[in-house]
């Protein structure tokens, strides 16, 4: 689930691993390529957040509408990726954004998906192999596509959680978004009733390299208190985040719970959906 860069830099150029440069910015959405273009580790393909891990909106749906499982599934084949492939996705925030890759990659039924501990941050202050050149995509046959339904939450999910306490659903969102103090991208300020919260970088250390599972589980144990994995949901401002929360439970031996992949851009674009602020 975490490889290492020593493990990542000891399969550079073996055909049964496919990377993914996953880096991005919310706020300027070109950026991840300019910097990919730049500069990026040997081999690497670039999943773009706004299109390879996104799908079709359209007003309702949230800014990063899963797409189809099978546009996805041609996108990782177009790239190399088998069943039998290691899939390692890395981006240079902590996993924010290749956790997206990570969740849609076991969405569709793959299961040997792992994220790069620490990035491109720590790959590049150790001095490792890095280049401009673009690799040339080795497409592999179509990939057989099982989706796990059960993993996504629709929005009427969640509304069924405002009414049953005995489900969970965790907002990956820094506080002051959750609080409703500021709100940078969505027109409406605050967070679901009745959600938790838990910001992704709280699964951090300051590298940027994951906390020890113990110490995650632990937390997240505290923050869902008896309920089971399976009975909670995540969610953010668009379904990016809240994968980094789901994949920290997973590494904390915590499997099974669920995106709300529309998230809290998708919930307000119904004002119909009531809206909370302050501390919960």
């Amino acid at each position: 689930m975490l490889v290492s860069t020593e493990q990542l830099a000891s399969h550079l150029n073996d055909p049964a691993w496919v990377i993914f440069d996953c880096r991005h910015d919310l706020l300027d959405q070109g950026k991840g390529e300019r910097l990919y273009r730049e500069s990026h580790i040997p081999d690497a393909h670039f999943a773009s957040v706004e299109s390879a891990l996104a799908g079709t909106k359209n007003g309702k749906n949230g800014r990063h509408p899963l797409p189809t499982p099978e546009t996805f599934g041609e996108f990782l084949a177009s790239r190399g990726v088998a069943p039998g492939t290691t899939i390692v996705a890395y981006d240079d925030a902590g996993g924010l954004y290749a956790a997206r890759l990570w969740w849609m990659a076991r969405w569709i039924g793959l299961t040997q998906v792992a994220l790069l501990d620490g990035g491109w941050p720590k790959w590049v202050a150790e001095g490792r192999a890095a280049t401009a050149e673009m690799p040339v995509p080795m497409a592999a046959a179509p990939l057989p596509v099982r989706v796990d339904a059960a993993s996504v939450w629709s929005v009427n999910d969640v509304l069924l959680t405002l009414e049953n306490r005995s489900f969970g659903l965790i907002d990956a969102r820094a506080g002051e978004r959750y609080r409703g103090e500021i709100e940078p991208m969505d027109p409406v300020a605050g967070h679901i009733p009745g959600a938790l919260n838990r910001f992704y970088k709280a699964n951090l250390k300051a590298d940027l390299t994951f906390r020890p599972a113990a110490e995650l589980k632990q937390e997240f144990m505290a923050l869902i208190g008896e309920r089971a994995p399976e009975r909670v949901g995540h969610q953010c401002g668009s379904g990016i985040t809240a994968c980094a929360n789901i994949f920290a439970m997973e590494y904390a031996g915590l499997p099974g719970s669920k995106l709300y992949a529309g998230s809290w851009s998708e919930w307000v674009a119904d004002p119909s959906r009531p809206v909370a602020k302050g501390a919960n």
